[in-house]
């Protein structure tokens, strides 16, 4: 029975977000232990410990006094607390808001329950479908690939018959409702469609589980050649949600528990083959680039987990996009280690090719974040003139202040400054200290001597340029009097009420244009301790508020409110994803329009080369922010290669 306040998927989601030794070492002093932890019993008086706690299966057992459990059991049985007392206590912890018990959640919690059956069952018929007289084809295909009998039924491996209708009829023999079959994405619909059909035909099925191991969603490979998708993954579901899943995470989990170490690759087929190889500790993203989300996960597995990508152009950009990713989110005990195969090669051919010994290799060679990034930003180009220098050293100065952590902020600064250092061939010399924040600069031969008091010839104050493409994007909507960014940022708020909260911060430092939309703003940021359920809701209040007219020309920039992300209707995950990013972008464009004006007053003053070098790297800067920072318009659409999802 479905508890009408704390469903199973709000208690998996508090367990998930707050390790056992966490919670137990604030009443317990733990030892590690290998990898549990150990400690003398906190309801018996002994000398040896024979208290355990495992991370990994999310449970604690004291041997002493015959007693085990999760979270929610130890803070029960040793504050005396009633079981909502400790799930309340807990929720507040991992930040997490109490749900309401209302109808629609209970209705909505059954709902999810219904697609975990009915994706079950999907599972369990596609298996039978591979190894029936149908599924001759996608055996031989699978025994091509070197997926036999054994890796068919530890994954189980499926395949989707080509009749339109067959998985229909079999689930509606089974119970299942149209309805429920459309939610769980298993059917195509649509207006113009007069009868649902299957999504997946004479496809080979990899499903999909969540870390407890239950099926939320199914990737599809053809087995012909003409078809359009050749790679098909289920859409967003209320149980699928691909930039926070990872494929085989249920399997991986106690290997990498083991090992403290998570080897993330970009496909499928890529993943079965490393288990096989000798690489159990092994998950891949689903058809996505590494989000902050799957990030999260790989951390509570590893300090340091592996991204495995093809050495190729292409995954050398996925790779790049993983540390941009990431950079805001590093810290101690959180960062990322990349190996790349060789040219041509995915972990499926080098697997295949030359087993566990080739890819021992590769995974031995893997470089830590700070060098590929550093690789990154030297061969972006030439740097043979000072101006090229300067322009690097400014990059890197931009790049290590996304990172949050302060000790690990001033660890990178630190590195990057010896590399600097050692790239133009002053290695081992006295450099002075930096005030926080900032890059040594290299010494200029002309330094300390004056220049000529003038402007630098050819050179006039002007408003900075965009690039054409930047100037065609929605971001920079006209036409309403408010910034596309900013109705982007605030759309996106009243359009999914939950991140309010989460935001609130970043929301109440928001720098808007006008002082209307500074109104919304302040609205939004009193109202986000509401915690209202829905968007019609919060936008009933802010009418109250009289702010009816300014969300309504906000709701009319219409570039903006055409964009997936912002909608209501967007996965609560994409949307947030799309926020973080519109913030980012929108904070660097105002600290850059900050700064270039704080320059042109230096270099009107002191018209030196180091001022005008700094107003050529602020306007590339600006023309090029579709380019570096995060782009609305893409959000959701992989770029690179599109043939790694499976």
């Amino acid at each position: 029975m479905i508890n009408t306040r704390f469903t199973p998927s709000f208690l998996d989601e508090i367990k998930a977000r707050l390790p056992v030794s966490e919670v137990v070492g604030r009443r317990v002093k733990l030892k590690k232990a290998g990898r549990e932890w150990n400690g003398l019993s906190p309801f018996t008086a002994e000398k040896s410990p024979s208290f355990f706690v495992n991370d990994q299966k999310m449970a604690w057992f004291d041997f002493s006094a015959g007693k085990n459990g999760n979270i929610f059991d130890f803070l029960m049985q040793t504050e005396g607390l009633s079981f909502p007392e400790a799930v309340e206590r807990l929720a507040q912890e991992a930040g997490l808001e109490l749900p309401k018990s209302t109808p629609e959640i209970i209705e909505r919690e059954k709902k999810r329950a219904g697609l975990t059956e009915i994706l079950e069952l999907t599972a369990q018929y596609f298996e039978a479908e591979l190894q029936g007289r149908q599924g001759a084809k996608a055996r031989g295909y699978l025994a091509d690939r070197g997926l036999g009998p054994n890796a068919q039924t530890r994954f189980r491996l499926g395949y989707a018959p080509a009749d339109r209708f067959a998985l229909r009829d079999h689930l509606a023999q089974k119970g299942a409702s149209l309805e429920t079959m459309i939610e769980a994405g298993l059917l195509v619909h649509g207006d113009e469609i007069a009868v649902p059909y299957s999504r997946f035909r004479d496809r080979v099925m990899f499903p999909i589980a969540d870390r407890n191991g239950r099926i939320i969603a199914f990737g599809g490979r053809a087995l012909e050649k003409d078809v359009q998708a050749k790679y098909l993954n289920s859409p967003e579901t209320p149980l699928f949600h691909k930039g926070a899943n990872l494929y085989n995470l249920h399997q991986a989990r106690k290997a990498a528990h083991e090992q403290g170490q998570i080897i993330l690759v970009e496909g499928y087929v890529d993943v079965i083959q490393m288990s096989l190889n000798g690489f159990p500790n092994v998950v891949a993203s689903c058809g996505t680039a590494l989000t902050p989300e799957q990030c999260d996960l790989l951390w509570r597995l590893a300090p340091a987990p592996t991204l495995f990508f093809d050495g190729d152009r292409a995954g050398r950009k996925a790779a790049h996009r993983a540390i941009d990713t990431a950079l805001p989110l590093l810290g101690p005990g959180k960062s990322l280690r990349f190996a790349f195969l060789p040219d041509g090669q995915d972990p499926d051919d080098l697997a295949r090719s030359g087993g566990q010994a080739a890819l021992a290799d590769v995974l031995a060679s893997a470089k830590p974040l700070v060098e590929v990034l550093w690789q990154r930003e030297v061969e972006a180009g030439p740097l043979d003139i000072p101006e090229q220098r300067a322009a690097l050293e400014r990059r890197l100065n931009s790049l290590v202040n996304e990172i949050k952590d302060e000790t690990l902020k001033r660890y990178y600064r630190d590195d990057m400054r010896e590399r600097l250092a050692q790239l133009q061939g002053r290695s081992g010399q006295t450099r002075t200290r930096m005030a926080p924040g900032q890059m040594q600069r290299p010494q200029r031969p002309w330094q300390g001597r004056a220049m000529p008091n003038q402007a630098p010839s050819g050179y006039r104050f002007s408003t900075p340029a965009i690039s054409p493409s930047l100037s065609r994007s929605t971001l920079f909507a006209k036409g309403s009097g408010i910034p596309g960014r900013e109705a982007a940022i605030l759309l996106i708020l009243l359009n999914h009420p939950a991140l309010l909260a989460r935001h609130i911060e970043e929301l109440a430092e928001l720098e808007c244009t006008s002082r209307e939309i500074m109104q919304l703003r302040d609205g939004l940021t009193a109202l986000a301790a509401e915690g209202y359920d829905s968007d019609q809701e919060l936008k009933t209040a802010l009418d109250a508020a009289g702010l009816a007219d300014v969300r309504r020309r906000v709701e009319g920039v219409e570039v903006i409110a055409k964009l997936w992300c912002v909608k209501a209707e967007a996965a609560e995950i994409d949307a947030e994803g799309a926020l973080r990013q519109a913030l980012a972008l929108h904070r660097r464009a105002r600290a850059l329009h900050k700064e270039l004006k704080s320059v042109e007053m230096a270099l009107a003053e002191d018209p030196s080369e180091d001022n005008l070098a700094r107003l050529r790297e602020i306007h590339a800067e600006l023309a090029t922010l579709d380019g570096r920072e995060a782009n609305l318009e893409g959000f959701g659409i992989m770029s690179g290669r599109q043939d790694r999802a499976l």
